[in-house]
């Protein structure tokens, strides 16, 4: 199947922004998300076709340049598409365009299929149908490994809620570069805002655990290891750098 990149446009609203009139990261992980499903979706491939086969999309990593983020009632236009198949996964670009098509936002995904039962990753070849991909990086990375935090400078504590959880009945992607930026304390956060942002996802988090953010801040950079409490396995590994408002 020959395939064109998917485009949506989106309105900003009131309440998808923080105080400071920025889109929420954890609703520009959601709007990734459900283009990326929308697309996938439309090409034979999306939760419906996934459900009827005992498939499910998980993502491993994230990659996001940020040149800025949208504003309150801004209107934008997301354009994806699926860049590089391997055997087990796949990439996914996001490039966001504001409303005089300069992008402002680039991001790049990675994503295995498994099987949902045996949570085992399986071929795409052998699961899915047939379709191309389209050559185009947004970003030239091979989502290397976050390195783990050594000093300690900053910890937090979340608590997985039922509105945290996705269709797989784990953590939701979108949460997890909120509670990394979360957990950098308010007067940092208050005035610095992500300028990167990358992603390694690791294990699932289950309703109802207690949840750990280690955090190490380095000048501009902080890397976080986000831990659940009962056992201390790593769910996530998150590196942000951040410009300073």
């Amino acid at each position: 199947m020959n395939i064109s990149k998917y485009e949506k446009e989106y309105l900003i609203s009131s309440y998808e922004c923080d105080r400071n009139e920025n889109l929420r990261l954890l609703t520009l992980m959601n709007i990734l998300q459900d283009a990326a499903d929308e697309h996938a979706t439309s090409l034979g491939l999306g939760l419906d076709y996934c459900l009827s086969k005992g498939l499910a999309w998980v993502g491993s990593n994230y990659h996001l340049q940020i040149l800025r983020l949208p504003k309150m009632h801004e209107k934008i236009k997301l354009l994806t598409w699926p860049a590089v198949e391997k055997k087990l996964g796949a990439i996914r670009e996001f490039l966001l365009l504001d409303d005089k098509g300069k992008p402002i936002i680039k991001a790049s995904s990675q994503w295995i299929l498994i099987d949902a039962a045996r949570r085992k990753p399986v071929a795409l070849r052998e699961n899915l149908p047939m379709y191309q991909v389209i050559d185009e990086r947004v970003i030239e990375t091979d989502f290397a490994k976050i390195p783990e935090p050594q000093k300690i400078d900053e910890t937090a504590e979340f608590f997985i809620r039922f509105d945290d959880i996705d269709l797989n009945n784990h953590v939701n992607n979108a949460v997890y570069p909120l509670w990394a930026s979360e957990a950098v304390g308010i007067e940092f956060r208050s005035t610095h805002t992500p300028s990167e942002i990358e992603i390694s996802f690791k294990k699932e988090g289950l309703y109802g655990e207690d949840i750990l953010v280690e955090t190490e801040i380095s000048n501009l950079t902080s890397l976080h290891s986000i831990k659940a409490k009962s056992d201390g396995r790593e769910l996530a590994r998150v590196r942000i750098v951040w410009n300073k408002n």
